[in-house]
């Protein structure tokens, strides 16, 4: 498990599934928010790849996050668009609503520049995110991510064309915080 301050990125555990399929990806407007694609129901026993880890693609790494203290499940992360030769890939993470607000997504990316600059040896790391998402834009400048650009109208979310934000960080402007 890789650990931050407050969560630990782990292994997506099979008892996990059921809690991330009905309080993150049953949720229409959080799915349609997070999603570069239209939302739509995940059946029981699926094998959606956002919620079952098929561990042999690389490119997509899916981690499940989970409180230091007790370890409850409290949501996803994912180092994704894997690009060994320009050494770059993208971050994501979705919390359970009873998470949000509680400092874990800063804490979460951290975790996830750490695999990815440390682990994976990336050189650049890029989150896009919906410019209306407050917390993500906190968590990612937090981190020493840089606002590189706005992408006009890019999202169709929910009956609306939204704004993008493109954020990155370069490994030598990352600042790591030890004991990961």
């Amino acid at each position: 498990m890789l650990r931050g301050s407050k969560v630990g990125l782990r292994a997506r555990h099979e008892e996990d599934i059921p809690v991330l399929r009905a309080e993150l990806y049953d949720d229409v407007v959080n799915g349609s928010r997070a999603e570069s694609r239209p939302w739509r129901p995940i059946t029981p026993g699926t094998k959606d790849p956002r919620l079952v880890v098929d561990d042999t693609v690389d490119g997509h790494v899916p981690f499940s996050v989970v409180e230091l203290d007790g370890g409850t499940l409290v949501g996803t992360a994912t180092l994704w668009g894997i690009d060994t030769h320009s050494r770059a890939a993208h971050i994501g993470l979705g919390l359970l609503p009873a998470a949000r607000g509680k400092g874990y997504g800063t804490d979460v990316v951290a975790v996830l520049c750490h695999y990815g600059f440390v682990v994976r040896g990336l050189h650049r790391l890029q989150i896009e995110t919906l410019a209306d998402n407050a917390a993500m834009l906190r968590a990612a400048e937090h981190n020493g991510f840089v606002r590189e650009g706005v992408l006009r109208s890019s999202a169709w979310v929910l009956g609306e064309f939204l704004d993008e934000v493109l954020l990155g960080l370069l490994a030598d402007e990352w600042k790591q915080v030890p004991a990961m």
